[in-house]
């Protein structure tokens, strides 16, 4: 589908155009295995990292080519017009960049960022509990000061990259009785003692990226490990996932393009009634608001990736609002992708079906997208 222009340089056409092609050469072939497998892309994320790709996450001075939450959004919408799931394997690790470059000390980004940029570390965030998930005030996982280290008890939930990484960006309460007042952000190394991880998630989508608990025994995490200053914890979540949820709309934006370009393929070759199903006018019409939508949501979540990379300060509302529109869009295009194909589309030989699993999560992580129209509510009432 040939969308519009949005004033993208000719470096980041060329970027788009890389990741895509990547995509298809490297992740396509197998990406139904990676599915059935529910299996962790290990070889082709080490193949991006050969080629530059986690070299969008960090600044130029730490070895990369400087965070632009657009050329990021570019990458992942063009991997996940192949697969979300690969996609979100490489896309958690710029989760885990961002905290680092918004709060670290230099002495922090001097340890993690270079070889984060080299793909030779991958990151994760932890932020999910059990018992915490919207509400980030009931974390339960703690961290006390004795001396000059700090004691991790706890544990976290549904942890993307869980396991892989080698560095986890994790909030934990440093003062419970403070509730979000009383958190606090570390880094922490996975072979820290008392570190352990869970099982791999059993999930309906995005199964070739891996989800796990993650146990915190008596870690022991060195000061010089806190990110920020104590008490930050939730503010550095939030201007984390401020950033990163218009990342998780370029992914949506991605599944959905994926669909529907499956959809006007099968629809031009498909015959019923000694017809091609794409000349009949109910198919036209699906497809027509298919592409409508997709558009709409491509030019949503550009803008707010640029109003972002622009240093705007308020960006909770904008970033709330790129992130729940272009994932309800993937999830109601990859159904309506899924009708297109009729009963072909519900089977796993077709490509469809994965889309519409895939999409489902993207209005759940990073904050559902009910929590979403309470952010951008929020703002409303502030703004009239």
């Amino acid at each position: 589908m040939q969308s519009m222009d949005y004033g993208l340089t000719e470096e980041q056409k060329n970027l788009a155009r890389m990741a895509r092609e990547f995509a298809e050469r490297y992740i396509k072939p197998v990406r139904a295995e990676l599915d059935r497998e529910s299996r962790y892309p290990r070889e082709i994320i080490q193949k991006m990292g050969e080629q530059g790709f986690f070299e969008l996450f960090v600044p130029p001075e730490y070895g990369g080519q400087g965070l632009s939450v657009l050329n990021v959004c570019l990458v992942m919408e063009h991997l996940s017009i192949v697969d979300g799931g690969t996609a979100i394997s490489y896309g958690v690790t710029g989760l885990g960049a961002i905290p680092l470059i918004l709060f670290g000390n230099e002495d922090q980004k001097r340890r993690y960022l270079p070889p984060l940029a080299r793909g030779e570390y991958q990151a994760a965030f932890a932020l999910t509990e059990p018992w915490a998930g919207s509400d980030a005030s009931n974390i339960k996982t703690t961290a006390v000061k004795k001396g000059d280290r700090y004691i991790l008890n706890g544990q976290k939930k549904f942890i993307t990259n869980g396991g892989e990484a080698q560095f986890y960006i994790v909030i934990a309460a440093t003062q419970p009785d403070r509730g979000v007042r009383g958190l606090s952000a570390f880094i922490v190394e996975k072979d820290f003692p008392g570190f352990r991880v869970g099982r791999a998630e059993d999930k309906m989508g995005i199964r070739a990226s891996v989800q796990r608990e993650i146990f915190f025994d008596d870690v022991e995490v060195p000061e010089e490990n806190l990110l920020g200053r104590e008490g930050q914890g939730f503010k550095v979540a939030m201007m984390t996932l401020d950033r990163s949820r218009p990342i998780v709309g370029a992914q949506a934006l991605g599944i959905a393009q994926g669909a529907f370009e499956e959809a006007v393929k099968y629809a031009k070759q498909r015959e019923q009634f000694g017809s091609p199903i794409i000349s009949f006018q109910a198919i036209q019409f699906m497809l027509a608001d298919m592409a409508i939508q997709i558009e709409a949501a491509r030019a949503l979540v550009y803008s707010v990736a640029q109003f972002i990379d622009s240093g705007a300060k308020n960006i909770s509302k904008a970033a709330a609002m790129a992130k729940t529109f272009a994932s309800d869009v993937a999830m109601r295009v990859t159904t309506d992708a899924v009708q297109v194909f009729g009963g072909y589309g519900y089977m796993r030989e077709f490509p469809v079906e994965k889309y519409m699993r895939d999409a489902k999560i993207t209005q759940i992580y990073e904050g559902t997208n009910q929590i979403q129209r309470l952010v951008i509510a929020r703002a409303l009432m502030r703004e009239f």
